[in-house]
């Protein structure tokens, strides 16, 4: 068995790992599932992780709507609602894509491994942080987050890849390239995305850009059910939010996959980064508040 059907292998006991607990917590606390508008928050499932399949992310863009159209309770909850909620969709994406490029088997397996690993450590530091630490934390990742989404709107990024022929790494920089997913893992556990930075890191270690994606992707969707499950053990997610987010992102992601071939995303990732500066300082204002009360 290679390492790329190992991959597949893994990611598919994800998916089914992540629809019994989360199934399962939905039936078990049936009578709390009234914590959010199922139709506000469904649209944004379906708008973000359509962004998601074409480049943008999914994490910034769906925690800024969930601040601006207040769809929860606190913003403790935002970590979990993020991972519970994103986990589905983005597993989706990953069966939809990976077969799609040819990447070194070893290279992706290696990569998703470490991420699971960061993902694991990160949720159970992540579940055990106050609100206010939250704010300062997400509102922080929003900042880095837009820069990072400004240095690719303006081909800074893609520059870093322009030349690069591998497709896999070997020696000090898989070592490098691992421990590195492994931190970005663990900070996809706080609301933090892993695409953008991810894809720098493999545009400097010199992987080519076609086949760069599978690791990116496979990356973000094994952290999410990692994190996702120790979020549901301590009631830490927003459970309407995240039905509405994962049926709606399903759908979003399979549409964008399968019907849209091209799109000028230009304008609507300059308006996704102009909103996601203001919903950091709002974030960073609110936590700084409360640190000194």
């Amino acid at each position: 068995m290679n390492a790329e059907l190992i991959t597949i292998l893994i990611l598919g006991i994800l998916t089914v790992y992540q629809i019994v607990i989360f199934g399962h917590d939905l039936i078990v606390n049936r009578n709390q599932i009234k914590d959010g508008n199922f139709l506000v928050t469904g649209v944004i499932g379906f708008f973000t992780n359509f962004c998601d399949s074409l480049g943008i992310g999914s994490y910034a863009p769906t925690t800024m709507l969930l601040k601006l159209t207040k769809s929860l309770k606190n913003d403790k909850l935002l970590p979990g609602t993020l991972n519970v909620a994103c986990a589905l969709p983005v597993m989706t994406e990953a069966f939809l894509y990976i077969g799609n490029f040819k990447v070194d088997g070893t290279t992706l397996l290696s990569m998703v491994i470490a991420a699971m690993i960061g993902s694991f450590a990160g949720a159970k530091i992540v579940s055990r942080l106050d609100e206010k630490k939250i704010e300062i934390i997400v509102g922080i990742a929003l900042a880095v987050t837009a820069v990072l989404m400004i240095l690719s709107a303006t081909g800074v990024i893609t520059k870093l890849g322009a030349n690069n022929v591998a497709t896999g790494f070997h020696g000090w920089k898989l070592v490098v390239a691992c421990a590195v997913n492994c931190i970005l893992g663990a900070l996809m556990s706080a609301g933090i995305g892993l695409y953008a930075p991810c894809m720098a890191l493999v545009y400097l270690l010199g992987m080519n850009p076609i086949v760069a994606f599978p690791i990116m992707m496979s990356s973000c969707a094994s952290t999410m059910p990692i994190a996702a499950a120790e979020f549901i053990k301590k009631n830490e997610y927003a459970r309407m939010p995240s039905i509405a987010i994962t049926l709606f992102g399903c759908v979003g992601v399979v549409i964008a996959v399968t019907f849209v071939k091209s799109l000028n995303l230009t304008v609507l990732m300059w308006l996704v980064i102009a909103v996601m500066i203001y919903t950091s300082v709002l974030m960073l204002i609110e936590g700084s508040k409360k640190f000194r009360m």
